[in-house]
């Protein structure tokens, strides 16, 4: 792949090298659940968690903000997919048992949002906030990258990005917590694709319209002959903050 295209991706990017979530996240969040009928997944994104609840809720809710990332969703018959915010779930009042937002909670009004989680969960119904921070990679190429999150993209990051980074453990969470199990999403990948899973950062786009692509490019470059040809493993763990209402 050319130099000049590691970070010039169309709109599918986030859908193509974002990294599902292991199997254990659905089991439990079904197993706290007080039934399995309905689940809301907000801002979904791409649909990535909601067709994985699709496999054990009979019927998933995915909305997202942004048209764009609807019009990418992966399709699945028990989703069903609708442009709207985290704050205003086109539900009825008790009707659903799980409200999800995966790497999406930094960015809803919080106290309107749990005022409407409030509002449609059946009683004992669960939320869970998930996230997944800076990946954890082999010794060889953490420098490099440490001094491009921090120090090269690191300032175009919203300031919400820090509520990620900490597992969302700042936050308020007003329910009755839920323990979750420890969890990580790992990947054995080629330098193309941590480069694509980079190009569909926030920081990375904001970069570009900021015209720093000799930043971006020249990280690029110096990434491509420490990783190597082969496979490497790539690590996050996963942070949840469940609750019960």
């Amino acid at each position: 792949m050319s130099r000049t295209n590691w970070f010039d991706q169309d709109g599918g990017v986030y859908a193509r090298f974002r990294p599902d979530y292991p199997e254990g996240v659905t089991t439990f969040l079904a197993d706290v659940a007080p039934d399995t009928r309905v689940a809301v997944d907000v801002g979904c994104g791409n649909g990535q968690l909601s067709v994985q609840l699709a496999s054990r809720f009979e019927s998933v809710i995915a909305s997202d903000p942004s048209v764009e990332q609807i019009a990418h969703a992966v399709r699945h018959e028990r989703v069903r997919y609708a442009v709207g915010a985290a704050e205003a779930i086109d539900v009825g009042p008790s009707s659903v048992s799980l409200v999800t937002a995966a790497q999406a909670a930094h960015w809803f009004d919080r106290p309107r949002f749990y005022d409407e989680v409030r509002h449609v969960l059946v009683p004992r119904g669960v939320v869970a906030l998930i996230t997944y921070g800076v990946p954890q990679l082999e010794d060889a190429l953490v420098p490099r990258f440490d001094v491009f999150y921090r120090d090269e993209v690191g300032p175009y990051w919203p300031p919400e990005r820090k509520l990620v980074d900490s597992g969302y453990a700042e936050i308020a969470f007003p329910f009755e917590a839920i323990t979750p199990p420890a969890l990580a999403i790992e990947r054995d990948w080629d330098v193309h694709a941590f480069l694509g899973y980079v190009s569909s950062w926030s920081a990375t786009r904001r970069a570009r319209e900021a015209n720093a692509h000799a930043m971006l490019t020249r990280f690029a470059d110096e990434l491509v002959p420490l990783w190597g040809a082969a496979t490497r493993r790539v690590v996050w763990p996963i942070r949840m903050r469940v609750g019960r209402v």
